[in-house]
């Protein structure tokens, strides 16, 4: 018979370093960000996975590459003052048009957003094409249907789109002062265009994601 103390090591949780050792080797090891639920499935059990990735993070300030948080998910990439040296390994298999363009902003700065509110925004109707190529391209998926009339389905942006463009959340996307700044947007955007009713403050431009 096992004694009782030998009974309880067996289910005590292991060091916090050797839980940052494990949140490690699964990040490194996995293709994809891991959500902390993930992550949580496959260390022993006792295990304290938040705790471990903040642990985790102050370890990798600083180096070559750092945790990033991607949505809901964690994974490690290259530290951005560092991203001008894969700039020869980036390769441009498919180049937007720009009705897909349009499209992919509407969807990122009014999600959830339905076919009918995107060809409101743009002026003229939206290809079926259109969205299935960025849903193909794991840009847009389905959101959760309107409780409207008919109840029709919405788009949101992928996590995949968030870890291209190097953004934690939808929120993390810039402002129209950041747009103007940059020469993006020249001058007030005319009703019926890209970025409605978001003249202004960078507030107002978080109350859409609520």
């Amino acid at each position: 018979m096992i004694p009782d103390e030998n009974l309880e090591s067996l289910f005590e949780a292991p060091p916090m370093a050797e839980q940052e050792r494990m949140v490690e080797a699964l990040l490194f090891a996995s293709s994809a960000p891991m959500s902390l639920r993930e992550i949580e499935a496959r260390l022993p059990h006792g295990c304290a996975p938040a705790e471990a990735l903040v642990h985790l993070g102050k370890r990798y300030e600083g180096r070559g590459v750092a945790l990033r948080r991607i949505d809901d998910a964690w994974a490690f990439r290259t530290a951005p003052d560092l991203g001008f040296l894969m700039q020869k390994e980036q390769v441009e298999h498919r180049k937007l048009s720009r009705a897909a363009i349009e499209t992919l902003a509407i969807v990122a700065y009014h999600q959830p957003v339905t076919r009918a509110e995107i060809e409101e925004i743009r002026g003229v109707s939206v290809s079926r094409g259109t969205l299935d190529m960025l849903i193909e391209l794991a840009w847009v998926k389905l959101g959760r249907r309107k409780m409207t009339p008919g109840r029709p389905i919405t788009f949101i942006v992928t996590q995949t789109f968030l870890d291209h463009f190097g953004l934690e959340t939808p929120r993390d996307l810039p402002g129209v002062r950041e747009l103007r700044a940059a020469g993006l947007l020249d001058n007030r955007p005319p009703p019926g265009t890209l970025l409605p009713e978001m003249e202004a403050e960078d507030e107002d431009q978080e109350d859409m994601f609520e």
